[in-house]
This record gives C-alpha cells, structure tokens and sequence, in this order.
C-alpha cells in the first residue's frame, strides 16, 4: 500500500507519454467499445460529414465560412466582414471565449473528448484505420517489434499511404475555408505552374496534417494545446469531470475466486489504463492535465462491472466535491457571472450582426485644403470618399448633401461600387454661407442607390464665419 501512495504522488511529476530519460513513450491504446463511443461516434461523424461538405455550402452565392486571413476577408453565414468589421468578429471571438470558459468551469474538457476536431480525426478516423489495418493494440505491439516481413511492408505501407491520402483531404478542406471553394478548385484544375503558391500551401498542410496525426498524436493535447494547458485555471471542485469513485472503489483488490470480497469495487483490471487515448491512470485522481473526457474509461469499466455482477459508473461524469461529500451538482455563483456575462456578450453580437450596414463610407476633408469660395458666392471644401460594399451587386451610387442644405460636385463624374470591392472618389462639397454656423459646421453626407439612402457620414465643413 505505501508503494500505492509513492506511484500515485510520482504520477503528478510526469506523463505518460514521456519515459524516466525524456523519450517519447508510444501509446497503443485498447479498442474502445461501449455505448458512450457509439454516441462519439456518431457526433463525430456528423461534425465530419459537416466539415467536408462546408465549403459548397453557400447562402446568397456566399459561402457559409470562409475566413481570408490574407485579403483580410472573412464571411460568415453569408455575411461579409471586412477590416471594418474587426469590433463585430471581436464581439463574437469574446463571447465564444467566455462560453468556453463556462462550459469547462461547469462540464470539463468534454468539448476536447466529443468536439475537438484533433480528438475526432485522431480517434475516430486515423486510429479506426489503424485498428483495421494492422489490429487491436496488442497486434499493434506485435507488428512494430516483429522483423521487416512482407506482411509488415505491405501493412505499412497501405495505412501510411491511406494517412498521407487523408491528409490531403484535409488540407483541401482546410485551403477550402481559407481562399473558398472555387478558388481551391482552380489551383487543382489548373496547370500548378499558374497556382504555384497554392500548390505548396497544400503540400505543407497535408505535411503538417500527416506528421500531427500519424505520428505527434496525443502530444498536441498534453503540449500543444493552450485550452488543455489551462484547465487547471478554469476547474475547481464543483466541475463536472470524468472521475473514479474512490469512495466505492477503494482499496483495490484483484477479483478471486471462492474467497470473500472485503475490499473496495476496483478489482485492478486496468482495462481503464490500457483504452486511454493519452494513457493515464483515471485513478490516481481528477482533473488529471491529460484526460480528455473522451468516457473510453467509462465504458470499458462498466463492462467490467456488469462482468463481475456490480453497479456501473465506478468511473462517472462527476464533480470532486460530488464524490469525496456526496454533495448534488449545484450552480454556482461562478457559473452565474460566467452566464449573465456570456448572455450580454451574445446579445451584442446579435445586435451588431442585425444593425451591421451592407454599406460602409468614410469621408475625409482633403488635408491641407481651406475652404474656397466659388463664382456663385458659396463656400467649398474639398473631401476625399471610400466606400465598400459588402454584397453581390454592382451598385451606382450617388452623394447628396443631408444638412445642411447645399450641393455635392464629384471632381470625377459617376461612382459604382463593384461587388464585394471598393470605391473611392473626390468630390466638392458646396453651402452657401447663410447655412454655416461659424467657422466649423457638422454637416451629413447621404450615399444613396437610386432615391434609397444606404449610408450616412457625417465630417466637418470650414468656413470664413460671420
């Protein structure tokens, strides 16, 4: 028992993934089985099946998401953002921020074990292939350490080739949510000689994507990832984690038989151990850096049980507070702050997409210039216009003056905004100088397609005074 303790402390020092010396232990984690990975698998399947088809996905000829980091373009749901919109995408970067925050605070690393898209190509496509190809873990094990055969090669060579074959699909995708689908589908119908650069973007992600999933693995969760890194900031002891009942199932003791059991329900099989994606022991405590919540532990113990003729859910969705007190799940005060400040988040988000203009101008006076006095006696100024359009169609547009009352001039005759593009003009803004109200007037300048008004700038107009 005293070896227990010291393994159990030791444990808190390093991973499993990492040997005495520093080296990289390689994880042939058991098949899971069970129904928790049934319900996995189908969530998994369908976040796929939502990943792949996404880029043909369009609403009014836009796509659903398409984030152009390069352009500076970035269309969500249909919707066109540009460098303009940076405080809406802010908004809405803020509030996911807080819901993941609150959804770990209250349920864990659930979203790394169901949603995570490393998790789910791991798990769910690369591993199965895996099993497939060469077997469960312990044929896995075998055929590393067996001599190069024909039967090796052969194994080998299909699942790698499958991998980097996967790989390129997944970079496509990903090129796909960047540049857009019809951009994506000229680099691959085209000579690569005209699309060089996206010819290698794809290269270098299907590398990337192949070397993290073939063979970084489960490293990018206890490494790499920042959100893993930080969930010992987020949880405390009411978080709702997955969690071996100590309680119940302590002290082990392996299952014999004809003999009386006086010990805890853990019989040591550690079928918990050998199905973890990550490799760690679910018992020696909660909120472990590695665990991603993925419940593989919890369907291989409950088969365990019903073997043995004992109650499920030794291992459990649970809080710490739940297990060691018997205390119910309760909602904290933490958990409220987090909400109501997650509620006001989303309602701005909301309020900024519905009020956001399909039409944005900016109007700057000219610098330098003072104003001028025409022939006619009124009072000018010179102004620069930019204006972007952020749908489909080509729109002429014209500048009338809103107050006060007077005359705009363009140096250049006509403006039409391209779709999705921008113009830019010079124009004269003319008031007679009964209108102005000292030597700096506000005035408003309407942008107008046909007789609808689509914007309004408001900037200052100089004049001689009174």
């Amino acid at each position: 028992m005293g070896q227990a303790v010291v393994d159990r402390e030791s444990f808190r020092d390093t991973i499993a993934t990492v040997d005495k010396e520093g080296k990289r232990v390689w994880l042939y984690p058991k098949k899971p089985n069970g129904k928790l990975y049934q319900y996995r698998k189908l969530v998994s399947y369908g976040f796929l099946a939502l990943l792949f088809i996404g880029p043909f996905l369009k609403i009014n000829g836009l796509p659903v998401l398409m984030l152009n980091l390069v352009e500076r373009k970035f269309i969500i749901f249909g919707m066109i953002f540009w460098p303009q919109d940076f405080f809406i995408l802010l908004v809405g970067f803020m509030a996911f921020i807080v819901f993941i925050i609150l959804f770990t605070v209250v349920y864990g690393r659930v979203f790394c074990g169901w949603v995570c898209p490393q998790t789910i190509f791991l798990e769910m496509v690369f591993r199965r292939i895996e099993y497939w190809i060469e077997g469960d873990f312990t044929k896995q094990k075998a055929l590393d350490k067996a001599e190069w055969t024909t039967e090796k090669i052969w194994k080998k060579t299909a699942k790698h080739g499958i991998f980097v074959f996967i790989s390129f699909l997944i970079a496509n995708t990903f090129l796909a949510y960047i540049i857009g689908i019809d951009a994506l589908k000229a680099i691959v119908t085209d000579s690569p000689a005209n699309h060089l650069g996206g010819l290698i973007s794809l290269l270098v992600f299907t590398a990337i994507f192949y070397g993290v999933f073939a063979r970084f693995r489960e490293q990018v969760c206890t490494i790499v990832c920042p959100y893993g890194r930080l969930q010992g900031v987020m949880m405390d002891k009411k978080t709702t984690v997955i969690a071996y009942d100590y309680v119940r199932g302590e002290p082990r003791e392996k299952l014999r038989k004809n003999q009386v059991r006086t010990a805890g329900d853990c019989i040591d099989c550690r079928q918990c151990v050998q199905v973890c994606p990550t490799g760690i022991d679910i018992r020696n405590g909660a909120q472990q850096m590695e665990c991603i919540n993925c419940t593989a532990c919890i369907d291989a113990c409950n088969s365990i049980m019903d073997m043995i003729g004992k109650p499920q859910n030794l291992i459990k969705y649970a809080s710490e507070e739940t297990i060691a007190e018997g205390k119910p799940w309760t909602f904290t005060g933490r958990m409220k702050s987090y909400t109501a400040v997650l509620v006001l988040l989303m309602a701005g988000f909301v309020t900024l997409l519905v009020t956001r203009e399909n039409i944005d101008a900016t109007i700057l006076r000219t610098p330098g210039m003072l104003y001028q006095k025409t022939q006619d006696g009124q009072i000018s100024n010179l102004y620069n216009i930019s204006v972007i359009n952020k749908t489909t169609e080509k729109l002429p547009i014209t500048l009338k003056l809103i107050e006060p009352q007077g005359t705009i001039r363009l140096v250049r005759s006509g403006l039409e905004l391209p779709e999705q593009g921008l113009a830019e003009g010079v124009f004269f803004a003319e008031i007679p100088k009964a209108n102005l109200h000292g030597t700096t007037t506000e005035i408003k300048v309407g942008v107008y397609v046909g007789d609808k008004l689509i914007a309004t700038e408001k900037t200052k107009f100089l004049g001689p005074g009174h």
